[in-house]
């Protein structure tokens, strides 16, 4: 089976004001070699250089909400592919309102993209999709938090059902792909052999969820059920859980909850505010409720590996 790579890389970890170490929120999600950019704060263009990502290989950029740590690096990221010749259409997903906040500065700086820009418009619903391809689909989840705010959810297409090696003597070699699909062989005199006697189970389709920027939300712990890797915003701890219902954020026990509750199999925490110069006490407090807790670090690779079917 060729090489299915699901990895994200957390290109900023921190939330709305500046942290020494730490850049506003940024992710890049590989499915199956097709990078898919995921909120584009500050800087961002910057540090996907500082993981030798290129520009060029970017089809999509999703924004999940217009607070300036998740987009103001956008329209630096867009102008450098028009500076460096793109021509690949680039499909940007995020709030109505930001296709007009991206029309106003092309249109003041008199820039004419050499590519093409289309803007897809999200409203804020859980279990819409926003977006399908050949690689991954991507739906919508509806956050908490003081605009509209919009979290995603990644799964990748269904892979094909792995031949038998004992078997394939048995299959034609014009027909192996079409018993990868799943068809039955169905012999020159007639006779058929069913599927699943020449194929194996493939791997479950791995599914990534984003959920930034959001007071606690058990809501979407239905569309979260068993998600194999889980970013929730954790921007404060327990100690300042009225601070965190005031500007609707989370606190790192209530993603920890979150994580629990749906059975995810990972969780990276993110969005960290500024005041905490270490993760420690965040880390801490997320460990007591789910034990496998991660926090999110600048430039780290967190790959998601196929689960074997036994």
């Amino acid at each position: 089976m060729a090489h299915r790579r699901f990895e994200l890389i957390t290109l900023g970890t921190g939330a709305a004001l500046p942290a020494r170490g730490r850049y506003p929120t940024a992710q890049l999600l590989t499915v199956h070699e097709e990078p898919y950019l995921i909120d584009c704060g500050e800087g961002t263009q910057e540090r996907l250089r500082a993981v030798g990502a290129n520009f060029s290989r970017i089809g999509h950029i999703f924004i999940s909400h217009l607070h300036g740590d998740h987009y103001l690096g956008l329209m630096g990221l867009i102008s450098s592919m028009h500076l460096m010749g793109r021509t690949r259409t680039l499909l940007v997903h995020g709030p109505p309102p930001l296709q007009e906040i991206i029309e106003v500065q092309l249109r003041a700086s008199r820039t004419f993209l050499r590519y093409q820009l289309e803007f897809r418009p999200l409203e804020p619903v859980s279990g819409r999709m926003a977006w399908q391809d050949e690689r991954v689909t991507v739906t919508l989840l509806a956050l908490r938090h003081r605009i509209p705010c919009t979290g995603f959810l990644f799964e990748e297409s269904q892979a094909l059902r792995p031949l038998r090696k004992d078997c394939l003597p048995l299959i034609p070699t014009h027909m192996r792909a079409r018993i990868k699909e799943g068809e039955d062989l169905v012999q020159s005199d007639g006779s058929v052999t069913a599927n699943a006697v020449l194929t194996h189970e493939p791997p479950p389709p791995r599914r990534y969820a984003y959920c930034s920027d959001t007071a606690y939300a058990p809501e979407l712990l239905s569309y979260l059920k068993e998600v194999d890797l889980l970013y929730h915003e954790a921007t404060f701890t327990r100690q300042l859980a009225r601070r965190a219902k005031e500007t609707m954020h989370s606190t790192a026990a209530e993603a920890a909850t979150m994580a629990r509750d749906a059975g995810a199999r990972r969780l990276l925490l993110g969005h960290f505010s500024s005041r905490y110069k270490s993760t420690d006490e965040l880390l801490s407090e997320a460990q007591a409720i789910y034990p496998d807790a991660e926090v999110s670090e600048e430039g780290a690779v967190y790959s998601i590996n196929e689960r074997t079917i036994v």
